[in-house]
């Protein structure tokens, strides 16, 4: 059975430079860093710099832990790919039967120059004995992506009645 989560940060960055950033595999990596790194081959650095196949595996990668060990790899693939808004990831691990990021930004309104970034996560490990920790692990690393996105954009001050993640 899969779960599923989600987790925002109000960035004090413009929608479109923060797509730049994180529509690549350096942004991407940036995001892991220090815990993991991924791997790609050459020639899909952004996800806007090409023809984004949908609906298959665009390439696998590998998931090394501390930016050398490997410890799982994905196929990676897209069911959706809107430049400057965002993505759905749909792909499998080898840990996961399924995986789904979905990456979404939007500009905050009213506050020219901030958006806010929400990755929304659905993931079911191949072992279901494995699903409380695989979603104890998964959301600390998101929380980790996010702090590491508030530390380089900046962050937006919350207005009332935000949640900053939640996990169900």
């Amino acid at each position: 059975m899969p779960t599923t989560f989600a987790i925002s940060s109000r960035l004090a960055t413009p929608a479109n430079e923060v797509w730049r950033v994180v529509s690549s595999m350096r942004g991407v990596n940036d995001e892991l860093a220090p815990w993991l790194r991924m791997t790609h081959p050459r020639g899909v650095d952004r996800l806007d710099a090409q023809e984004v196949p949908l609906g298959r595996p665009l390439f696998r990668s590998w998931l090394l832990l501390f930016g050398v060990l490997p410890v799982d790899f994905d196929h990676i693939g897209f069911a959706r790919v809107e430049p400057g808004r965002g993505f759905r990831e749909e792909s499998t691990m080898l840990t996961m039967r399924a995986w789904t990021h979905e990456r979404t930004i939007a500009p905050v309104l009213g506050n020219e120059g901030g958006c806010e970034l929400t990755d929304r996560i659905e993931l079911e490990p191949r072992l279901a004995l494995a699903l409380p920790l695989s979603q104890r692990i998964t959301a600390a690393l998101f929380r980790h992506r996010h702090r590491r996105l508030r530390a380089r954009f900046g962050e937006l001050p919350a207005s009332a009645g935000d949640s900053r993640h939640t996990v169900s």
